[in-house]
């Protein structure tokens, strides 16, 4: 859907409807957000196979991974929208971007608190994850060969 509404979304910006502005802005905003909620999702899940392997049973998984994955991307817009849904627009109506032709979130500080804090947030959580299961897994290699060490002698 993030690849559907960004390819479509410059089409689309030429009818010059307000309301299509925003919602196509609104749309490319909660989808690319929702793809970073479900890559951290799925580092989330990774940990869950790779280390806590054992006694690992979350009751309805799926539902609460489906539950985060699409909700917390609209909580995030609802604010947005909330707070002033201008934030949302077509960037050629200001004057420092007279060429554009693509609605997107025209507010540097929105852009900044909602995409990229965002985005560092799942980058960090993602590393943590990633060095975590790197960890495991080199300790349970280190354990295989002090194992087979102790067999051979």
């Amino acid at each position: 859907m993030l690849n559907l509404v960004f390819l479509t979304n410059s089409w689309l910006t030429s009818f010059n409807q307000p309301g299509l502005c925003i919602t196509m802005a609104m749309l490319l905003h909660y989808f690319l957000l929702a793809a970073f909620t479900w890559m951290c999702l799925e580092s989330v899940h990774f940990y869950l196979a790779l280390v806590k392997v054992f006694n690992v049973y979350v009751p309805k998984y799926i539902l609460k991974c489906c539950i985060a994955g699409w909700g917390i991307p609209a909580i995030v817009i609802t604010l947005v929208l909330i707070i002033n849904k201008d934030f949302y627009g077509n960037g050629s109506l200001s004057e420092s971007h007279p060429y554009s032709n693509f609605c997107w979130v025209q507010d540097n500080t929105v852009f900044y608190i909602s995409v990229v804090a965002y985005f560092f947030l799942i980058f960090l959580m993602n590393t943590a994850m990633f060095i975590t299961v790197l960890l495991q897994i080199h300790s349970v290699k280190t354990r295989t060969q002090k194992t087979s060490r102790f067999w051979k002698r």
